[in-house]
């Protein structure tokens, strides 16, 4: 899981910096750029898109709420197979290199999940045994949905996204192992990142303040909260308006509804 997470990060910037370089070369025209600029990621976002709608559209969505089924004992087709595996990292981190201000923290459960899977299917081909159980591997899955948040360097998070993940069927034995294997995995990816970064060039402001540290919590910092938090509101109210209108345009179009829910 390490490895996957360090190899999506790389892809990632590598992506984000193609952007910068192309904007940077059409610095002579102006419009070129604006371009170069607009276009770069909606490109990415409609292959990230279309890649995964085509290939698997059960990698569609976060997965929690799939992983949290299958955990309590529902059988989902196709949510945990090799061909999921692949559209979901090449459609997640196509968004993600697009620029789109979007975490991967929820597709890394999903992601973590058919790691677990594959992984158990693939010790089962090798040795059998123990692997061929069906407790065995229920149990690998629940271990494995923890891994999801060591991407942001904190196994101790990672073991309670699990137990909110998995909920009722976590037990509290498993706590120990999960523990362990997040502590692998999170030092394995700042082992693999090491040589090219700094220890915490992962952690990054995203909008930086001017606000004094010795008094963090000061009177001038109330009203840019207050303003943060009514803008906030109205533009979650703005989504859920735009969103209803993009439903019942697209349920309205025959062609494109039966494109979006075709198996």
């Amino acid at each position: 899981m390490a490895l996957v997470s360090w190899v999506m990060d790389y892809a990632i910037a590598f992506c984000q910096q193609a952007q910068k370089w192309m904007y940077g070369g059409l610095n002579s025209n102006m419009l070129l750029q604006y371009l170069a600029w607009v276009t770069y990621p909606v490109v990415l976002i409609t292959f990230s898109a279309g890649f995964t709608q085509i290939l698997a559209p059960q990698a569609v969505g976060s997965g929690i709420p799939e992983m949290k089924t299958i955990l309590r004992g529902v059988v989902l087709k196709e949510y945990l197979t090799f061909k999921t595996f692949v559209a979901k990292v090449i459609g997640l981190t196509c968004a993600l290199g697009s620029g789109m201000p979007l975490g991967k923290e929820g597709p890394f459960v999903h992601v973590a999940s058919l790691c677990a899977a594959l992984l158990s299917k693939f010790m089962a081909a090798l040795f059998g045994g123990i692997y061929m159980e069906e407790p065995f591997e229920g149990n690998k899955v629940r271990v494995h949905v923890c891994l999801s948040m060591c991407t942001s360097q904190g196994p101790l998070v990672s073991c309670l996204l699990g137990r909110h993940v998995s909920a009722l069927p976590f037990q509290v034995k498993h706590f120990y192992s999960v523990l362990c294997e997040c502590h692998h995995d999170t030092y394995g990816k700042r082992y693999m990142t090491s040589p090219f970064t700094s220890c915490y060039s992962t952690i990054t402001a995203l909008f930086k303040t001017r606000f004094r540290l010795d008094f963090p919590f000061d009177l001038q910092e109330l009203p840019a909260f207050a303003i943060l938090g009514i803008a906030c509101g109205f533009g979650g109210a703005l989504f859920v308006y735009l969103n209803r209108l993009i439903v019942e345009c697209m349920r309205k179009q025959k062609t494109i509804n039966k494109f979006l829910l075709r198996k």
